[in-house]
């Protein structure tokens, strides 16, 4: 069965940087969309990036644009989330998703989701 392993989550001062990972299990990692979402605390959750088969053609909320990259490495079954420039409102914990045909911002498109990992900025 395909697992999600989430990591890289702490708490950080605001302005830094920090890099998040998930690791899949299975052998079909590369067939799927991915995607990381977030949510706080008394918050619905909300999505954050995608990125497809390839790597090409991610995929942004407009509040992390510009300050949040994703990536993946096939041969790692691993995608990652690099995160800078955070501010106190990127706090939430962070799921990573996996789909096989997803609209990439819709959580209800993608079949398997990690346990989480939690970001914390301090301001």
């Amino acid at each position: 069965q395909v697992q999600l392993v989430e990591s890289g989550g702490g708490l950080v001062q605001a302005g830094v940087s920090l890099r998040l990972s998930c690791a899949v299990s299975g052998r079909t990692f590369a067939t799927y969309v991915m995607g990381w979402f977030r949510q706080a605390p008394g918050k619905e959750r909300e999505f954050v990036a995608a990125i497809r088969r390839s790597g090409g053609s991610t995929y942004y909320a407009d509040s992390v644009k510009g300050r949040f990259t994703i990536s993946r490495d096939n041969a790692k079954n691993t995608v990652y989330l690099q995160m800078n420039s955070l501010k106190p409102e990127d706090t939430a914990v962070y799921y990573c998703a996996a789909g096989f045909a997803p609209r990439g911002s819709d959580a209800n498109g993608y079949d398997y989701w990690g346990q989480g990992t939690q970001v914390t900025v301090s301001s």
